[in-house]
């Protein structure tokens, strides 16, 4: 992601929060681990250190497999994720209300 996101400035520029940036910006879409590390500007091997909890969490889902590679995507269904995108969408709402005024 070119620029950083309003979500990344107000928690951190972390591995964490780069990918869960990136799943809430394409949530509709599914995704390998090497090109979700890759989206998020992520090494794979820091993604593996945390993505297992993602998973146990319901944070994401897998969702499908292609070939050898298991395709995951948001877990949109997960209260917390819903949350996470609610909070997203209002910190997009709040800076461009602060931008108009």
């Amino acid at each position: 992601m070119d620029q950083e996101s309003i979500f990344i400035e107000v928690f951190g520029n972390n591995p964490v929060m780069k990918v869960l940036d990136f799943l809430i910006t394409y949530q509709s879409y599914d995704y390998p681990l090497t090109e979700i590390a890759k989206n998020s500007e992520v090494s794979y091997s820091t993604l593996q250190t945390f993505w297992n909890n993602l998973e146990k969490n319901k944070i994401v889902i897998k969702t499908r497999r292609i070939g050898k590679s298991d395709m995951y995507k948001l877990n949109t269904t997960n209260p917390a994720v819903k949350q996470l995108i609610k909070l997203d969408w209002n910190l997009i709402k709040g800076t461009e209300l602060e931008s108009a005024i």
